[in-house]
């Protein structure tokens, strides 16, 4: 990755977080932006500080259905629509990081998850 690109993905993820912290549509992050979600998971901790923090609760991470989920799940939110998200959140976005190529096929955090604000 060239040098400026992880503080890029974090920022995003970030942002991204932000976003699912208040907006009760279903959103996805890019594939890039993805990375970044997953790499602040693996510090437990300070995830779950932070979810607490900006959202009142845990933000899941929910890659796809269960066979067993009675809850429906639209798989891969369009890139649009988070992007659109992100912007009436507040936040800046970086276009470069937002583009449909590789796009994460993610439920996510208000995709119909059992902690999505309007389930």
């Amino acid at each position: 990755m060239a040098p400026d690109l992880p503080p890029r993905i974090l920022d995003q993820g970030l942002a991204f977080l932000g976003t699912c912290a208040v907006t009760a549509q279903p959103i996805g992050p890019s594939a890039l932006v993805d990375i970044g979600w997953h790499t602040f998971i693996l510090h437990t901790y300070d995830y779950a500080e932070f979810c607490d923090r900006i959202a009142g609760r845990f933000i899941h991470h929910e890659p796809e259905p269960t066979p067993d989920d009675d809850v429906p799940h639209p798989i891969g939110a369009p890139i649009s629509r988070t992007v659109d998200a992100i912007r009436a959140a507040g936040f800046t976005v970086d276009a470069a990081l937002w583009t449909n190529v590789g796009a994460a096929e993610c439920t996510q955090c208000h995709a119909g998850c059992t902690d999505s604000p309007t389930g």
